[in-house]
This record gives structure tokens, sequence and C-alpha cells, in this order.
């Protein structure tokens, strides 16, 4: 099995996770998940009224610099 196909296989069988679980994985307080979802763009899908994440994804995001202090200083000057 290619290493592709072997991560598609990977990526459809990761769990969605919800913002506590992000946040217990970060270490930051459930409200700046929901901050960074709505002002930083972290990465998050809408499943019916609820938000879920994949941790892959928020990792990847975390490692762009999206979690940056830097981005939030941005962020309040445009």
């Amino acid at each position: 099995m290619t290493a592709l196909k072997m991560s598609v296989i990977a990526m459809s069988t990761e769990p969605w996770v919800t913002a506590e679980q992000v946040s217990l994985h970060l270490g930051v307080a459930k409200d700046t998940v929901y901050r960074w979802r709505e002002r930083r763009g972290m990465p998050a899908h809408r499943i019916g009224r609820l938000w879920k994440f994949q941790l892959s994804e928020v990792d990847e995001w975390v490692r762009a610099g999206g979690a940056d202090d830097a981005a939030d200083i941005m962020a309040q000057h445009n």
C-alpha cells in the first residue's frame, strides 16, 4: 500500500473531536479554541449545531503559525 493511500485511509478514519478535546490537546481554554476558530481560521467543521475538529488539521494549523501571538496582534490592527 502506498503512503498516499495509507494517508487517505488514516484521514477518513480519524475521529472528530470537540472543542473541549482540542483545548485539552493544546493546553488552552475552550474559549480560546472558539476564538481561534472565529478570528484566526483554526480548521473546524460545522456538524449540525456543533463545531467538530480533527487533531491532524489543528496540529498542522498550529505548526503553520496559526496560534502565534503575532497573529493576534496582526488581527487587532486590521
